[in-house]
C-alpha cells in the first residue's frame, strides 16, 4: 500500500516499445487538456549504449528509467487534475528488467539489486487510476519503429522485442488481476488514433468516459 496520495487522478498509459505511448499522450495533451509526463527515452545517457552492448550497459540503462519514473510519479502526487505518464514504473520491472534478465543480458546480481531498489520505490507510491494498455503485435512495432526514425532502434532485435511482448501479455494479466488500476486495453493492430479521426476520437472519448467515471464514484 502507498505511504503517498496524490491530489488528481493518474492516468498510465504501457506498451511495448513502438506501440504508440508518445502518440496517444500527445493526443491527451492536446484534445482533453491533461498534463502529461512523457518518457523522453534520448534524455537517457545510456540508450545508445544499449543499443551497441546490451550486457555492458542493460542494468545502467534501467536504474536511469526507474528514478525518472519514480521522480515523475512523485511530481503528479503534487498535480491537481488529471496527469498522464507514457509509462508505467512497473513495465520497467515486470517486463524490461525482467526480459534483460531472463535472456542473459543482466548480471543477476545486478538485476537482484534492480528489484531491491523497485520494491522499495514501489511500495512509496500509489496505483494509476487508470492504465491504457495499447496491445500490439511484433509486426506492427517494428512497423512503428521503422516510422519514428530513432537511429539507436534502427537494428533493434526482433527476439528481444517478442521476449518484451510476451512479459507484456504477462505482466498486464497479472495487473488486471490485482485490480488496483481500471485497465483499458486498445488493440494497436486494429486502431490507428493517428490518422483515423472516428478511431482516435473514439480512443479519446473511451478514455474521458473511463476518467469521468472515476470522478463520479466520488461524488
Amino acid at each position: 500500500m502507498s505511504n503517498l496520495e496524490r491530489q488528481g487522478k493518474l492516468i498510465a498509459i504501457a506498451g511495448n516499445i513502438g506501440s504508440g505511448k508518445t502518440s496517444l499522450a500527445k493526443l491527451l495533451e492536446k484534445y482533453l487538456k491533461w498534463n502529461v509526463f512523457y518518457e523522453l527515452p534520448d534524455d537517457n545517457p545510456y540508450i545508445f549504449d544499449f543499443y551497441k552492448d546490451m550486457n555492458r550497459w542493460s542494468f545502467h540503462l534501467q536504474i536511469f528509467f526507474l528514478q525518472q519514473r519514480f521522480n515523475h510519479v512523485m511530481k503528479i502526487i503534487k498535480q491537481p487534475g488529471i496527469s498522464v505518464i507514457d509509462r508505467t514504473i512497473y513495465e520497467d520491472a515486470y517486463v524490461f528488467a525482467k526480459t534483460l534478465y531472463e535472456k542473459g543480458l543482466m548480471d543477476p546480481r545486478d538485476y537482484t539489486t534492480y528489484t531491491r531498489l523497485f520494491d522499495a520505490m514501489v511500495d512509496l507510491i500509489p496505483y494509476p487510476d487508470v492504465v491504457v494498455y495499447l496491445k500490439a503485435s511484433v509486426p506492427t512495432l517494428v512497423d512503428q519503429i521503422y516510422k519514428r526514425g530513432r537511429p539507436y532502434e534502427r537494428f533493434i532485435d526482433l527476439d528481444y522485442l517478442a521476449t518484451l511482448n510476451e512479459n507484456y501479455e504477462q505482466w498486464i494479466k497479472e495487473f488486471m488481476k490485482t485490480k488496483k488500476s481500471k485497465v483499458l486495453v486498445i488493440d494497436m493492430d486494429r486502431t490507428n488514433f493517428v490518422d483515423n479521426e472516428d478511431q482516435r476520437n473514439q480512443v479519446l472519448e473511451r478514455i474521458r468516459t473511463a476518467v469521468q467515471g472515476l470522478f463520479d464514484k466520488v461524488e
